[in-house]
């Protein structure tokens, strides 16, 4: 990862291709922009924009560039997107910026560390599963500022309001009720988010969409605790703890939150699980 930041920091002024900022640090381009982008709250696209924003600024305040040549040389197709780009961070212009002492904002280059504690280990099993369909409703999202929490929360209580919950609960297969996030674009910056359940009759309302969940090989992690806390804590867990020490990989499917009890989700031992496509 530390050689992956390196190489981001002396191409800024180039053009950067994820597939092989990931081959530098040794992963597919999929499992690289999820393992960025929960151990730094970044999508990898974001984070080398605001990297060039940073490194333009400082071009234009201590040497003699024109304007157009420093978007040009940072990736911009014309000095109107390079402006738009610099003022949603820095608040000004880059003219006003380059006539006048400002006050700038930095994003720093990224550097990671590694910490070792004696935290609980990590329970898991790996299981192998066949292709299933589901059925449910689904909204698009994005993960830059972090959209995705705040509209996926916004949809389970929604969801459990408008009697969704409580529909799919009746036709739930043996995995209970389903969280899966699924179609994620290129840049892993905008993905589909299905509350589902296994489909077990032909007989569904119009408005449900249906899907197929591919056959693959799971990492199973228990997640106890209330909602909506104890999921992230363990998904921060499975990327900065899990994958690193077991030379397993995300294999690029849809990731699961399955919700096998019936309880109070809100209590502090209500039992849930993640599940996520692997591969060695």
């Amino acid at each position: 990862m530390l050689d992956s930041i390196e190489y981001i920091e002396n191409h800024l002024d180039n053009e950067l291709l994820l597939d092989e900022i990931a081959a530098v640090a040794c992963m597919s381009r999929f499992h690289f922009q999820r393992m960025f982008r929960m151990l730094t709250g970044y999508a990898v696209s974001e984070y080398i924009r605001n990297r060039r924003i940073t490194v333009a600024a400082q071009e234009l305040v201590h040497s003699k560039s024109k304007v157009i040549d420093v978007a040009m040389k940072y990736g911009y197709e014309s000095p109107e997107s390079f402006t738009k780009a610099f003022r949603r961070i820095h608040g000004i212009s880059p003219s006003d910026a380059k006539k006048h002492s400002q006050s700038l904002k930095a994003y720093p280059k990224i550097s990671f560390q590694i910490q070792l504690k004696g935290d609980v280990e990590m329970d898991y099993k790996i299981v192998e599963k066949d292709a299933f369909t589901v059925v449910g409703k689904s909204i698009r999202t994005t993960t830059i500022g972090g959209e995705n929490n705040r509209k996926i929360a916004a949809f389970w209580n929604e969801s459990n309001r408008n009697g969704l919950s409580k529909q799919l609960a009746k036709n739930c297969g043996p995995l209970g009720l389903l969280g899966i996030c699924i179609d994620f674009d290129k840049q892993q910056e905008n993905l589909t988010y299905l509350i589902a359940a296994e489909k077990n009759s032909d007989q569904i309302p119009v408005d449900w969409e249906t899907r197929q969940i591919p056959a693959a090989t799971w990492a199973i992690f228990p997640v106890h605790g209330a909602m909506p806390n104890a999921m992230p804590k363990v998904w921060e867990r499975i990327f900065s703890e899990w994958f690193p020490a077991t030379g397993y990989e995300h294999s690029g499917g849809p990731e699961m939150e399955v919700y096998v009890s019936d309880a109070d989700p809100y209590s502090k031992d209500y039992y849930s699980e993640i599940w996520v496509p692997v591969k060695k």
